[in-house]
């Protein structure tokens, strides 16, 4: 079985398109046209990735980010909002909810394939050859292998990409990264957004590592970018 990506959109037409390009590329498509649907096939068929449309019936696109968010067995689902909301506010905020990348309609179908390549490969980058190599500094500690973080001894869960940055950073203690560099690192295309990506993945990292932590472990470069401390 190959891998599997949840669809949801209640355009038809979308849905035919976006579908169509992912089975000539080979992957196992499965269709969702709300957001309760979204959510229960989430649970059910353990998607290895979910494009979503913000704007369902339902159960909008922001609160299905929420609610994956939170349950253990979906907060490391990848996710692609696909939306016609063009706003910075609206991409800050999917970003910020836990979305790995944002697209806006009308899209390329060329260009979405690249992003969901891009994010799918990402994620089987953090785990492949890995085999028992676990990362530890500043009382955080990464496991490469299973996909697990600890902060004081209590575990967090982190989206794909917010793993990738951690562990780049980690393993670096005191190198600055610019804002492009991680870009390239991490979303590992062309990516056609800004840096304010990279900016809003790191707050939220923050934010989850504060939860078990007062020390502040990624340090602002002002004007270059950012570092894991190296006191």
């Amino acid at each position: 079985m190959g891998t599997k990506i949840l669809v949801v959109d209640d355009e038809e037409n979308i849905v035919k398109l976006v579908s169509y390009n992912l089975t000539q590329e080979g992957y196992q498509v499965i269709i969702a046209t709300d957001g309760q649907e979204a959510l229960t096939k989430a649970q059910q068929e353990n998607p290895d990735l979910m494009i979503l449309d913000l704007m369902l019936p339902k159960v909008d696109g922001l609160d299905i980010c929420r609610e994956l968010r939170k349950n253990s067995s979906t907060s490391e689902l990848p996710i692609i909002i696909l939306s016609a909301k063009e706003e910075e506010i609206d991409k800050i905020l999917g970003l910020e909810l836990g979305a790995d990348d944002y697209v806006t309609k009308p899209f390329s179908p060329r260009e979405l394939i690249a992003r969901v390549k891009a994010v799918l490969r990402r994620t089987d980058y953090s785990l492949a050859g890995q085999t028992g190599k676990i990362l530890q500094a500043q009382g955080i500690e990464l496991d490469l292998r299973k996909h697990q973080v600890k902060v004081a001894g209590s575990e967090i869960n982190l989206t794909p990409k917010e793993f990738n940055l951690l562990s780049i950073l980690i393993k670096h203690p005191g190198q600055v990264f610019s804002r492009d560099n991680l870009l390239k690192k991490v979303w590992d295309y062309n990516y056609h957004g800004d840096t304010r990506t990279v900016d809003v993945h790191i707050r939220r990292l923050r934010k989850k590592i504060s939860q078990h932590s007062s020390q502040q472990h990624i340090i602002t470069v002002r004007g270059v970018g950012y570092k894991f401390t190296d006191d």
